[in-house]
């Protein structure tokens, strides 16, 4: 039956951010990112308004036929290659507060994770990419940053790369029920936040580490760039901006600021409890030299390397991982505590 356009904007208009008018479409994988970003954050959905005849048209056209939906290599695409390396991080990100206490969480997890967002974005629409080639330089690249968060861009960048080179058009393949799109829909919704429902309902306090872990991982990426560090701090302010031009308020009041100063004085805190750790798990006081670390962290991986432990190769494991992820962490520079509130007031005064 064919697609009505009166139909499918009154869907993106109902339950857009979830999706609903991509399922109507048959545009399954588009449907589920949806649901999983809740329409790219609210903008992904607002833009489509532009879009939603063309989507139409596609679907009534993909009906229509039963052999390959096209020939040749689809069109490169900037914005496609954009969203699959940001909902690649994304991904990534929901796996590091949910799936990090798995033992091999940097070897399977990460990489899993990151791969199927970037192809959840290379499936959109008419097109889709290699499954093999995307994960497989996925999983290639995740040893080479063992035990990091920052690991998440570039695998994210190298299976971006990989699925736009492999991209293809899609086959036609026969109708399927409602059902049966529904159940497949619903279990990829469900592997993707059920162990994040767990991790937060049944605990929450880990959850809540990880999560300041994660954030002020992410933020600390930016230290040697400081005019995009400037741009994230303005990206992470825009809700509020919004909120307040949408209730009438054409300028930040002090209240919106001090939450998120909030926000940062808790990562920061946190951060420096982790410092103090990491000092103490390579035995090092407070205010060591880069030398000084760099030294003593060859002085313990040389004693607990698991292949030289092999009598008892869970200890070492274990503490040749907390070695490693001392060491990253004192690796990290410092911002200064004054930074964000320089960079708010800043802010305010150009309002």
């Amino acid at each position: 039956m064919a697609k009505g356009l009166l139909m499918t904007y009154a869907l993106w208009a109902i339950g857009g951010p979830a999706g609903l008018h991509h399922l109507y479409l048959g545009r399954d994988s588009h449907a589920l990112l949806w649901m999983l970003t809740l329409g790219g954050g609210g903008l992904g959905w607002l833009w489509e308004f532009w879009k939603l005849p063309s989507f139409v048209a596609q679907a009534n056209r993909a009906q229509g036929q039963r052999q390959s939906s096209g020939r040749g290599t689809p069109p490169l695409s900037p914005i496609r290659f954009a969203a699959q390396m940001i909902v690649g991080i994304y991904f990534g990100l929901v796996a590091l507060i949910s799936l990090s206490f798995m033992a091999s969480f940097y070897i399977v997890g990460l990489p899993l994770a990151v791969g199927l967002g970037v192809l959840l974005v290379a499936a959109v629409g008419n097109q889709t990419s290699d499954f093999k080639h995307t994960l497989g330089v996925a999983f290639l690249i995740s040893p080479i940053f063992y035990g990091r968060p920052i690991a998440i861009l570039p695998i994210s960048l190298a299976a971006s790369i990989t699925a736009q080179k492999h991209r293809r058009y899609k086959t036609s393949t026969g109708s399927e029920t409602l059902s049966v799109r529904l159940y497949r829909l619903g279990l990829a919704y469900l592997a993707f936040t059920g162990p994040l429902a767990y991790s937060a309902l049944c605990n929450t306090a880990t959850t809540l580490s990880y999560v300041a872990e994660t954030l002020g991982s992410f933020l600390s990426w930016f230290s040697f760039f400081p005019l995009l560090g400037h741009l994230m701090e303005s990206v992470l302010l825009l809700p509020y901006r919004v909120w307040s031009l949408l209730v009438g308020d054409y300028g930040f009041s002090s209240g919106y600021f001090q939450e998120w100063e909030k926000l940062y004085e808790f990562v920061q805190s946190f951060q420096d409890e982790k410092r103090q750790l990491a000092y103490q798990v390579l035995g090092l006081a407070e205010g060591a030299t880069n030398e000084e670390i760099h030294h003593r962290y060859r002085e313990l991986v040389k004693i607990w390397h698991p292949d030289h432990n092999r009598h008892q190769p869970e200890e070492a494991q274990r503490h040749f991982l907390e070695i490693q992820a001392a060491y990253e962490v004192l690796s990290q520079p410092r911002k200064p505590r004054g930074s964000w509130r320089l960079n708010t007031a800043l802010f305010k005064e150009a309002l």
